[in-house]
């Protein structure tokens, strides 16, 4: 058996403590809430470090973006809609922060359901065991005809969706993303699976049609996509169709010569998904730019995000 011996302590070499480099000091540290502050004062309260830091450098490039004429695109799966954040991206779209918004096929289904009827997101596991689920007339059948009007038109998805919406100006079509946009002729694509969506397998449903516009809302985020060099790419909650989208964009981009290295990257959402984290944080930023991660609900984060980049905005005036 091998004896064992401690290694002796002696002889072993220290430094002061004052000398060395470290990665936390106190001038970082939070500072507390003081009750009747305002927003100016929360955001400088937050601590210097780590997501803290992050949030302060997100804000900040939005705003400079913003105020650069830069691209700020938010790409987003339809959960931002279903947890009520609509009217937030909304504000973000009147005040001409947003410069185009990218939606999976999903986004379609809960913005107009608000649009048509005020309420979206149905019960799956009661409707599922009989067969009912995503069985509702009316967002097969105006979802489905407006697509194939749009493929007639030789117009993308989300502006078919848009104008259909406005058109028949349903009583919430104040709430809908997809009407506003329209409306401030703001880019809206969608980026549809198919097979993915209740309306998919609706009886009025052309899959022709869904390629068709599906496909030109791709060449036209890939045109917003070529003009985001100084500028933010934002993919709240998407946690595949998005990320995939927006690096076979960017490839597409480059390879046809347009100069697009220096940006900002934020993945946003409750968890951290290997897709995101690979395909919008790290992959797109490896020649230039800087990629970030928020982590935490929708309901909660974007918000917060949204009101630092107003108040940066107001700030800088």
């Amino acid at each position: 058996m091998t004896k064992m011996n401690p290694i002796s302590l002696e002889g072993i070499t220290s430094y002061p403590l004052g000398e060395r480099n470290s990665k936390v000091t106190v001038d970082d540290f939070g500072r507390p809430w003081r009750p009747g502050a305002d927003m100016k004062t929360w955001l400088e309260s937050l601590p210097k470090i780590l997501a803290g830091s992050d949030f302060r450098r997100i804000a900040e490039s939005i705003v400079q973006s913003h105020r650069s004429g830069k691209m700020v695109i938010l790409a987003m799966g339809a959960h931002p809609i279903k947890v009520g954040l609509n009217p937030v991206i909304l504000d973000l779209m009147e005040r001409g922060i947003l410069s185009g918004l990218a939606m999976n096929g999903a986004c379609i289904i809960h913005d107009a359901e608000l649009a048509m009827a005020g309420h979206t997101s149905e019960d799956v596991p009661a409707q599922l065991g009989a067969g009912k689920f995503g069985m509702a007339e009316e967002t097969g059948s105006m979802l489905n005809g407006a697509i194939i009007n749009g493929a007639e038109q030789g117009i993308g998805l989300g502006q078919a969706i848009g104008a259909m919406l406005v058109k028949e100006q349903f009583p919430h079509v104040r709430h809908s993303l997809l009407a506003r946009a329209f409306e401030l002729e703001i880019p809206v694509t969608v980026h549809v699976a198919i097979g993915t969506d209740i309306i998919h397998f609706h009886p009025a449903v052309d899959g022709g049609s869904i390629g068709k516009t599906t496909h030109l809302d791709f060449r036209i985020f890939a045109g917003l996509v070529s003009k985001l060099d100084g500028g933010v790419f934002i993919n709240l909650g998407s946690a595949v169709i998005m990320p995939e989208v927006f690096l076979k964009a960017l490839s597409l981009v480059r390879n046809l010569g347009h100069e697009v290295r220096d940006f900002t990257t934020v993945n946003m959402d409750f968890i951290q998904h290997y897709r995101p984290m690979t395909n919008v944080v790290h992959r797109p930023t490896l020649e230039g730019g800087q990629g970030f991660s928020l982590v935490g609900h929708h309901e909660i984060m974007f918000p917060l995000l949204a009101a630092a980049v107003i108040e940066g905005l107001v700030e800088k005036e």
